[in-house]
């Protein structure tokens, strides 16, 4: 498959890495000549210098013979231009376009086939929904949704006085109290796929599959007391900040935002009228103390700087904010910073990723696709949602008889609203959804990809 992608900075990177580890045939069209001599060293890609709104640079890029392009510049403007003219030059092409600007939005979904849009993505409107699905939960480090929200990957850190702490994971259910399965553990940043012989240990990173209904319970049982956020401090003003404060409103959450933009501010107190602007600069400690912003019950460091962020997020920690968030934009290794109490972490180029990744697939597969693909363990490892249909090997067959690939785990079955954490003497059928955990760099683009026959 032959895919363009226009703009070459963090999301078109992050982007092109991906496809590009899964063996695509990638073209990266930029008018920055250094942003793609330096990638060309990192990637297996194909280059063109251009502006990617322009017909000459498209076609130079093999626009006609391409099957997808997408559109990742930081000008919402020259998006849709360039999957305009490119659909213009080959009318069979997928497009997909990053719309960041809240006033664009509803007009792009509403204009999409006057724009010729296959698919528009927001990074930093996913952030959004992603930042507020962690503070439900704040003792969740990170939380990814399943078969429409009925199923979730969460991910816990073994403290010191942890009830799991020293245990197996064959006791681990006499302990939480209801259906879960330990799909991955992060140890020393390595990823193992653990059995029940499994000695979970201090520091330890897991990744827990289990129904949504059930996380309360996996929390009491744990001994982990959480309480709902009712205000939060949003450090920075940008565009993350508009959305995910437009939603906690909504939530009757009393929002702050600390911005030290001042004409930032006046914008977001007529966008926000019900969120506290205040204008400051979150690096300075005087701005912090001097409105009471250790009181809040969940921080979120959102500025465009992942160093004051994780910084940020140290203060909180220090000063007893009960759930603290961090935005990362650039950092690749994240296992630098797992020793410190950031709280969680989220990536906004990462989650548009796997919204993009899981298109391709679907794109190439066009029957039993991927419908829902998570990173978890720090990359190293996937999970991936299949719906069963009449292509399906082993339909009916228990589990423990399959012979599936090393680093293969089944983590759940859903049959309509019935969710099941499997075991041995478990089957899929056709109509159910599988989510399945693999690691070791295999790649799923059909669920019969599980099995070594």
């Amino acid at each position: 498959m032959k895919i363009l992608i226009a703009g070459n900075g963090k999301v078109g990177e992050t982007i092109a890495a991906e496809l590009s580890g899964e063996g695509y045939d990638l073209t990266l069209i930029d008018n920055d000549p250094h942003a793609l001599s330096g990638i060309l060293g990192r990637l297996d890609v194909m280059t063109v210098e251009g502006n990617c709104a322009t017909m000459p640079t498209l076609i130079a890029a093999g626009v006609k013979d391409a099957d997808l392009l997408i559109a990742a510049t930081g000008s919402d403007e020259v998006n849709l231009l360039c999957c305009m003219t490119a659909h213009k030059l080959c009318p069979t092409l997928h497009t997909i376009a990053r719309i960041r600007n809240p006033e664009y939005t509803e007009q792009a979904y509403a204009m999409r086939d006057e724009f010729a849009l296959s698919m528009i993505f927001n990074p930093e409107h996913q952030t959004a929904i992603e930042i507020e699905r962690l503070l439900k939960f704040p003792a969740f480090l990170g939380r990814d949704s399943f078969a429409k929200g009925r199923v979730e990957i969460v991910e816990l850190k073994i403290e010191e006085d942890s009830k799991l702490c020293h245990r197996s994971l064959a006791e681990i259910s006499s302990i939480v109290k209801c259906k879960i399965l330990v799909c991955a553990v992060l140890r020393d940043g390595v990823c193992i796929t653990p059995d029940g012989s499994f000695i979970l240990e201090e520091g330890d990173r897991l990744f827990v599959t289990a129904p949504t209904d059930n996380l309360t319970a996996l929390l009491k049982s744990l001994g982990i007391v959480t309480h709902r956020a009712k205000r939060v401090l949003l450090a920075g003003g940008g565009t993350i900040s508009y959305y995910l404060a437009e939603r906690l409103l909504k939530n009757r959450i009393s929002v702050q935002i600390l911005e030290k933009d001042e004409k930032r501010c006046l914008q977001l107190a007529e966008l926000l009228p019900n969120a506290d602007i205040i204008h400051g600069d979150a690096g300075e400690r005087e701005t912090l103390e001097s409105e009471r912003f250790a009181d809040c019950d969940a921080l979120v460091a959102l500025t465009g700087l992942d160093e004051m962020n994780i910084i940020l997020s140290l203060w909180g920690a220090g000063n007893g904010i009960p759930a603290t968030i961090t935005k990362l934009g650039r950092m690749e290794n994240t296992a630098l910073i797992d020793t410190l109490p950031v709280g969680s972490i989220v990536s906004p180029r990462k989650l548009c990723c796997n919204t993009i990744v899981r298109y391709v697939r679907a794109m190439q597969n066009q029957t039993g696709a991927a419908l829902t693909i998570h990173t978890i363990a720090d990359g190293q490892a996937e999970a991936v949602e299949f719906p069963i249909d009449k292509s399906a090997l082993h339909c009916g067959e228990p589990l423990k008889k399959l012979k599936t690939k090393k680093n293969i785990l089944v983590a759940c079955i859903t049959r309509g609203k019935d969710v099941e954490i499997p075991n041995g003497d478990s089957s899929f059928l056709v109509g159910d959804h599988v989510v399945v955990v693999v690691s070791g760099g295999e790649i799923l683009h059909h669920f019969n990809d599980i099995f070594e026959d």
